[in-house]
C-alpha cells in the first residue's frame, strides 16, 4: 500500500472535509495509507512540497496569488477546495439574538491576526455589511489561545475566531456566537488542497482525489453527531458535544460543498477580498494559481 503525506497549515474542525478523508477509511479504499502533521510555526506548509516530505497540503489560493502580486513564482498549484467560505464566527461577551453589524461601530474586537487572510476576510466583510473598518477598536491579542483569553478577562467587546474554538466559549459559558463572517461575504475560494504539478500527474493524486471526493460526499450527507464521532480521535481536547455543533453549523452555512472544483467565480471572489484590503495591485490569472482536480 502506498504511503501519502498530507500536512496542514491550520488544523480545526473548518477542514473536516479532509480530516474525514483520513478518519473515515475513504484513502484505504483507493489503496493509501498515510501520515499527517501540522506546519511549524513559522512555517509554510507550502514548504513541506518544496522539500518533498508533504505530497499534499491544506492551504490557501490567497498563498499562490499573492505570491505571484508579489512577483514570486510559487511552488504549488491549488487543485481542490476544502471551504468555499470563510469559516470565522463573532461571538459576544452577551447573548444577543438581535445581533446586527453594526454593533461592531466602536466596540473592542479581537481580531484573528496570525495571518493574513482571516484579518482579511474580516475587513471585507466589515466592508460588505456597511461598516467603516476604523470605527472598530481592534485588538491584536496575539495566538488563538491568547485570543481568548483575552476575551475572557474582558479585553473585547467581541472575539472573532475559527470553529470549534466559539463553539466551545458557547459550552463553557464564557461567550454567545453572534454572528458567522463566511455569509456576510458569500461563496469564495478560502481553504485549499495544494502539491506540486508534477504530482499531480501520478497514480496516487488521482487515487487521493477519489477518496477526498467521497469524502466530502459523505461528511456533506451524514449527521454532524455521527461524522463528530467519526472526528473525535483527531480532537482530543474537544467535547464531543462542542465538535457535533461546530459540525453542524459549517454544514448548515454550507462551507462544504459537493463540488471539488476551486471554480472560477470562487477564485475571482477571493481577488475581490485582498484586493479591496490593498494586498495586491493585479489580478493573477485563475490558470496561474488552480488547477483542476485530476481524474
Amino acid at each position: 500500500m502506498s504511503k501519502i503525506n498530507i500536512q496542514f497549515s491550520r488544523f480545526s474542525a473548518f477542514y473536516s472535509p479532509l480530516i474525514v478523508t483520513m478518519a473515515g477509511g475513504f484513502l484505504k479504499a483507493e489503496g493509501l495509507d498515510h501520515e499527517w502533521s501540522n506546519s511549524a510555526v513559522g512555517t509554510s506548509a507550502v514548504d513541506a512540497l518544496v522539500d518533498g516530505s508533504a505530497h499534499v497540503v491544506q492551504s490557501a489560493p490567497s498563498q499562490g496569488f499573492l505570491a505571484l502580486a508579489k512577483g514570486l513564482t510559487p511552488p504549488e498549484v491549488h487543485f481542490a477546495q476544502v471551504n468555499e467560505m470563510d469559516g470565522f464566527f463573532l461571538a459576544s461577551q452577551q447573548v444577543d439574538p438581535s445581533f446586527s453589524w453594526d454593533k461592531l461601530n466602536g466596540a473592542k474586537v479581537i481580531v484573528d491576526q496570525t495571518s493574513v487572510q482571516p484579518l482579511s476576510m474580516f475587513k471585507y466583510a466589515c466592508f460588505k455589511q456597511g461598516l467603516d473598518f476604523e470605527k472598530l477598536q481592534i485588538v491584536n491579542a496575539g495566538s488563538g489561545a491568547e485570543m481568548i483569553n483575552a476575551f475572557k478577562e474582558g479585553k473585547g467587546d467581541y472575539i472573532h475566531l475559527q470553529g470549534p474554538a466559539p463553539q466551545q466559549l458557547e459550552y463553557d459559558g464564557a461567550g454567545h456566537i453572534v454572528a458567522a463572517v463566511g455569509p456576510a461575504i458569500g461563496p469564495c475560494a478560502f481553504s485549499s488542497l495544494a502539491a506540486t504539478r508534477e504530482w499531480l500527474e501520478t497514480n496516487m493524486a488521482k487515487a487521493f482525489t477519489r477518496a477526498y471526493a467521497n469524502a466530502r460526499s459523505w461528511l456533506i450527507s451524514n449527521p454532524a453527531d455521527e461524522v463528530a464521532h467519526s472526528l473525535a480521535s483527531y480532537f482530543p481536547d474537544t467535547h464531543r458535544s462542542v465538535l457535533g455543533s461546530t459540525i453542524a453549523y459549517y454544514q448548515k452555512l454550507g462551507n462544504w460543498t459537493p463540488h471539488v472544483d476551486i471554480t472560477k467565480p470562487a477564485y475571482e471572489a477571493a481577488l475581490d477580498v485582498f484586493e479591496h484590503t490593498g494586498r495586491i495591485m493585479t489580478r493573477p490569472k485563475y490558470e496561474d494559481v488552480i488547477a483542476p482536480p485530476p481524474r
